[in-house]
């Protein structure tokens, strides 16, 4: 695709999106839509590590509930406003990063091995975020105040007073610019000489090593650029629900939302967590639906149905959704010509 070309999925998918809640009145459809973007931007900030990097995280929680513990406690403790911790917490999450990153990297930890310290630290964090209750009220949990001035709407970060479209679709656009920037320090990543080494690593670590790549380095970038982005979602949470608590912030559902929605989607590429969160959601709901239908007084089974479908995703599509759309693309393009010169 040439340089003019590569904007035209850019353009398409989030001009869609973004005029999305003119044509949207239905409020469940909204949410749902916000809850999808939130995914991806979670599954970005995985890809960056895990798709490019190849270091595969269990606990990614760790960077969003740090990014949402950040953002609550200073306004909480302190009344600053939330344009000025969202920048203490996306540092905050890149520091956490730096460290557990160094701990890992520096010493070698790969693959299953750095998989569980991850996971090891995402879950040191929530236990102290409920044991340090003078500083994070503990299992309580923080409640921000909510403002009810619609003039101080902006100010405050907080939309359920505004004017109507902020009211309805402030928290929208919200994550919708988030994940733009998220796709944008991707992409970017993707193109750059850093992103070129950071998938050398991923292939072959002695072998980029050999060829003068410090892998270190490499990987220290990425974890700190897949914090960042992953804490921007913490950032986002607090604003629209006003609450964190340990369980929120540093249990497993965070982690495990973002390496499926980029495992599902197809590892290594811009709008694979997009699309795997676009599918994790909406198989989600209609697994709801389907299932409430016919088994009113089965709770769970909605569950199990999620559950089979993700393994046969993961077992038969190893490049994930943006694989199978790429290779259907790659045949109709080939059938077109062949049809068209038959026709003639």
């Amino acid at each position: 695709m040439t340089e003019g070309r590569a904007w035209i999925p850019w353009l398409a998918v989030f001009g869609i999106l973004a005029v999305a809640p003119l044509f949207i009145s239905s409020g469940r459809w909204i949410d749902f839509l916000e809850m999808t973007l939130f995914a991806a931007v979670l599954g970005q900030g995985w890809n960056v590590l895990g798709g490019y990097g190849g270091q595969y995280s269990f606990g990614h929680a760790l960077f969003f509930g740090t990014g949402a513990y950040i953002q609550a406690l200073l306004q909480f403790r302190f009344g600053w406003s939330p344009w000025l911790t969202l920048w203490f917490a996306v540092a905050g999450a890149v520091l956490v990063g730096a460290f557990v990153g160094y701990l890992s990297f520096r010493y070698g930890l790969r693959g299953s091995y750095f998989a569980l310290i991850t996971l090891a630290f995402a879950e040191a964090f929530h236990v102290l975020s409920r044991s340090l209750i003078g500083l994070t009220e503990g299992g309580r949990g923080v409640q921000l105040t909510l403002n009810q001035d619609p003039t101080q709407a902006l100010a405050s970060f907080q939309f359920n007073f505004a004017d109507p479209f902020l009211r309805a679709n402030g928290y929208y656009y919200t994550i919708l610019v988030i994940l733009l920037l998220a796709c944008l320090a991707t992409w970017w990543m993707a193109r750059s000489r850093f992103g070129a080494q950071l998938v050398a690593v991923r292939e072959n670590e002695d072998a980029a090593e050999a060829l003068g790549v410090d892998a270190f380095l490499v990987k220290m970038k990425a974890i700190c650029l897949s914090a960042a982005i992953t804490s921007l979602a913490g950032v986002y949470y607090v604003q629209k629900f006003l609450f964190v608590d340990p369980g929120i912030a540093y249990g497993p559902g965070k982690s495990v939302e973002a390496l499926f929605a980029a495992i599902i989607g197809g590892l290594g590429s811009v709008f694979g967590p997009l699309i795997g969160a676009a599918f994790i959601h909406g198989i989600g709901e209609l697994a709801k639906e389907s299932i409430g239908l016919l088994w009113e007084e089965r709770p769970g089974l909605d569950l199990i149905l999620f559950g089979v479908i993700l393994v046969l995703v993961l077992g038969f599509l190893p490049r994930g959704l943006v694989g199978l759309l790429e290779l259907t693309w790659r045949r109709l393009t080939r059938a077109l010509p062949r049809s068209g010169g038959q026709h003639a």
